[in-house]
């Protein structure tokens, strides 16, 4: 089954051989992964790939990479994958994108993850979607309330996968499920 989402300015899609290497560039830059314990080598990014390509080829779904509709030029990745085991919500699905520097502010990540929201809703069915990260990640939090997510702070964790008293430890989840993304798409549409 092939897979491709695409919005206004962005396309999704399953992962080629040649997004490898702008991928691994970016789990190396200390900015894009500021809120993650540590960059990440070409190895441990490929690696990664291959577990992303495999899962949307047995599943379907999965975290798709993504490119500008205009160039073709790759951007990062938007999409859905499974809440890891031991953390709140692990029988759901978190919603999540991770784009490089020069894409920040430019309204991509809300605008795939929208698309992402349809599919996951319309298509496959999910009951609800979650969306994880660290309380200081003020952009992705800003993402998530902008795509409809709700945030409680009966949800907020400490991310078991980070040392003890690392300083991005602390996490906060937000939600959103089929129902409120669908009344929200049908205020939007009246107005």
């Amino acid at each position: 089954m092939t897979i491709r989402l695409e919005t206004d300015r962005l396309i999704l899609r399953q992962w080629r051989d040649e997004d490898r290497a702008p991928w691994a560039a970016m789990n190396a830059d200390p900015e894009v992964l500021h809120f993650f314990p540590s960059t990440r080598t070409r190895e441990q990014s490929d690696l990664a790939v291959d577990g992303f390509i495999h899962h949307i080829d047995e599943f379907g779904w999965g975290l798709f990479a993504t490119e500008l509709k205009e160039s073709g030029q790759f951007v990062g990745t938007i999409g859905l994958w499974p809440m890891p085991a031991g953390f709140p919500a692990a029988d759901l699905t978190e919603i999540g994108w991770r784009l490089d520097k020069p894409f920040w502010g430019k309204g991509y990540a809300p605008e795939g993850a929208r698309a992402v929201l349809e599919f996951a809703f319309g298509t496959l069915g999910k009951p609800e979607l979650v969306s994880m990260t660290t309380v200081t990640n003020a952009a992705s939090r800003r993402v998530m309330t902008k795509i409809g997510m709700t945030y409680s702070p009966d949800d907020d964790f400490i991310n078991p996968d980070y040392e003890p008293g690392f300083w991005q430890g602390p996490h906060v989840l937000h939600r959103i499920t089929k129902e409120r993304y669908e009344s929200e798409r049908a205020r939007t549409a009246a107005s």
